[in-house]
């Protein structure tokens, strides 16, 4: 069975954040480290090399596979800040209608830059997201 290539490091995120360029992603980059400490009341890990992620949950599949993945997270990447919102956003259509400016995929979440958003609108949407993760996986 093929391993798990995204998985918690010992990485700083510090050094990592530190090092985000334009200038302008990494002022997001800080803004949005700073928001998900808030929400979730847990410190960052690196996830990889390019992923910030907060929390942590125990998944098992059908098929038998299983493996850990982080409850929410960011990257900072070149063409958007993608942010990772484990359950989806099928139960969340009301605060995405609120948002502002984004594209999602399964259960990412694309900004261009977070002045394109309403922050206390993410704040609420990470905020319900990681709650959902936690009664579902018990964390």
């Amino acid at each position: 069975m093929a391993e798990m290539k995204t998985r918690e490091t010992g990485a700083s995120v510090e050094a990592f954040v530190a090092g985000v360029t334009p200038e302008r992603r990494k002022c997001d980059s800080l803004t949005l480290l700073n928001l998900m400490r808030r929400v979730t009341g847990l410190e960052p890990k690196m996830w990889g090399a390019r992923i910030v992620g907060f929390g942590r949950y125990h998944y098992v599949y059908e098929s038998g596979r299983e493996g850990d993945y982080l409850i929410i997270g960011f990257s900072p990447g070149k063409a958007a800040l993608s942010v990772y919102v484990m359950p989806g956003f099928s139960g969340f259509q009301a605060l995405m209608a609120r948002l502002g400016k984004h594209k999602i995929g399964k259960s990412c979440l694309y900004i261009n830059k977070l002045d394109d958003v309403d922050l206390a609108v993410l704040e609420e949407l990470l905020g319900d997201a990681f709650a959902h993760m936690k009664r579902k996986y018990g964390v």
